[in-house]
């Protein structure tokens, strides 16, 4: 039995902790950073979720199979250098496609080496979550 604490705050807690997320991936590639701590910060409040009630009930939240995260996440990276291999440089070359202000945000890079966060992000919270749910299955 879980504690009534962990469980009443745990559903707080991941809204919280995939936004956090975010903004550890977006301000990667300015500040320490990016896509991995971001996907183990996602990751983590899928865990506090299964944790609390039970594991079941954070792959009915997540909605998609972790290794599908995983396989998009790869590829996202992927496409990131191959982005670069098509306008003539060579594979991983950050291409830049724009870069605005924005009023609470301040300035926006939009770029390959962004994709490629994205990319990362995706590729470790689906392997940390399918590492999770696959030590978590009993054999009955």
């Amino acid at each position: 039995m879980t504690s009534l604490i962990l469980r009443a705050t745990a559903r707080s807690l991941l809204p919280v902790l995939l936004l956090f997320s975010w903004i550890i991936l977006y301000r990667g590639h300015n500040l320490p950073g990016g896509g991995f701590i971001g996907g183990l910060t996602a990751a983590a409040g899928f865990i506090i979720v299964g944790l609390s009630e039970d594991i079941e009930q954070a792959k009915r939240i997540l909605r998609i199979s972790p290794l599908s995260l995983m396989a998009v996440g790869l590829l996202t990276a992927a496409l990131s250098g191959v982005i670069g291999v098509m306008t003539g440089a060579p594979f991983m070359t950050g291409i830049w496609l724009n870069t605005f202000e924005m009023p609470v945000v301040g300035t926006i890079h939009l770029g390959t080496p962004m994709l490629f966060d994205v990319g990362v992000y995706l590729a470790v919270c689906g392997f940390s979550l399918n590492t999770l749910f696959t030590l978590s299955e009993t054999e009955d």
